[in-house]
């Protein structure tokens, strides 16, 4: 199984990014698919996860009303929209899957994980 993640970047404060994560060597449409992130020196947390279906998501509230998270099973891709970016996303962002839809927020819960991409938000 492997995840790539890619789309990561430098971007000023109020831009937007938008990080892809391709997944081959399982069934994609029946994973859950979520994004986190780790800042320098902190811990990791959940950022948004999506349902195998794509009908069903979740948002910390740090992102959410400005993160998007969406999936096309057709490419087995799992994308993470970031608009308003501010200082405060700056971290390496990585994508996740699992086979089932509960707690989401916890990184232990997750099978695979991506190498990550970094997203730098700075003037």
């Amino acid at each position: 199984v492997q995840l790539q993640a890619s789309g990561g970047g430098l971007a000023q404060p109020g831009e937007s990014l938008r990080l892809s994560c391709v997944v081959s060597g399982l069934n994609f449409s029946s994973y859950t698919m979520a994004w986190f992130r780790q800042p320098l020196g902190k811990q990791r947390e959940a950022v948004a996860a999506i349902q195998y279906s794509g009908v069903t998501t979740w948002y910390s509230a740090s992102v959410k009303g400005r993160f998007t998270i969406s999936r096309d099973n057709a490419k087995n891709t799992a994308i993470l929209f970031m608009s308003a970016l501010t200082p405060e996303d700056t971290a390496i962002y990585l994508c996740a899957t699992k086979r089932y839809w509960f707690s989401v927020v916890d990184p232990r819960e997750y099978e695979y994980w991506g190498q990550g991409t970094l997203v730098t938000v700075s003037s």
